[in-house]
C-alpha cells in the first residue's frame, strides 16, 4: 500500500487556522482537464479561490480532491480541485499560509494546453526599488532595519521558484 502524502492534512490545518483565527483561507490552484472551476476566471492558468465558510457550500477537503460549491456572478457552480493540484493556501488578510509545488502531471497539461491555445504567460522583470540610502550604506541582509512591514493595501502571496 502505497503511503499518502502529507499535502492533504497540511491543507486542512492551514484552513482551519485561518478560520480559527477568523482569517478567510484562500486556495490558489494550477488548472488542468482534472480540475473543474470557471474558466473565466483561470489567469495565466492558475485560478484563486476563496474557500471560507461563507463563500463556499458542502466544502469537503479528502486525500484526492476538494470540493465544493460557490458562487460566481450569481450563479452556483460546483468546484473540484485536485489535492495535487493546489499551490497554495493562505490567509488574506496577512498573506500568511504555505505554498507547494505544482505537480508533474498539472505541468504537462498546463504545456499542452500552452502549445494549443498559443504561447503561455510572459514573463516580466521586476522594478528594482529605489532607495534613499546609498548602494555603499545599503545592508546585505533581507529586511534588517527591524521595522515592521508598512501596513495599508492589501497583502498577496509571493511564489519564489
Amino acid at each position: 500500500m502505497s503511503e499518502i502524502s502529507t499535502k492533504p492534512y497540511l491543507l486542512r490545518a492551514i484552513y482551519e487556522w485561518c478560520t480559527d483565527n477568523g482569517y478567510t483561507p484562500y486556495l490558489a490552484a494550477a488548472v488542468d482537464s482534472a480540475t473543474r472551476v470557471p474558466r473565466e476566471f483561470v489567469k495565466n492558468g492558475e485560478i484563486v479561490l476563496n474557500i471560507s465558510f461563507t463563500a463556499t457550500s458542502g466544502l469537503k477537503m479528502e486525500n484526492d480532491f476538494i470540493h465544493f460549491h460557490a458562487r460566481f456572478g450569481g450563479i452556483s457552480r460546483e468546484i473540484s480541485i485536485p489535492v495535487e493540484n493546489v499551490v497554495a493556501i493562505y490567509a488574506r488578510e496577512n498573506g500568511q499560509g504555505m505554498a507547494f509545488e505544482a505537480s508533474p502531471a498539472a505541468a504537462r497539461d498546463d504545456e499542452s494546453a500552452a502549445e494549443d491555445k498559443g504561447p503561455g504567460p510572459a514573463l516580466s522583470a521586476v522594478p528594482a526599488m529605489h532607495s534613499e540610502t546609498p548602494e555603499s550604506e545599503a545592508s546585505t541582509g533581507p529586511d534588517d532595519d527591524g521595522e515592521p512591514p508598512k501596513k495599508g493595501g492589501r497583502p498577496t502571496l509571493t511564489r519564489i521558484k
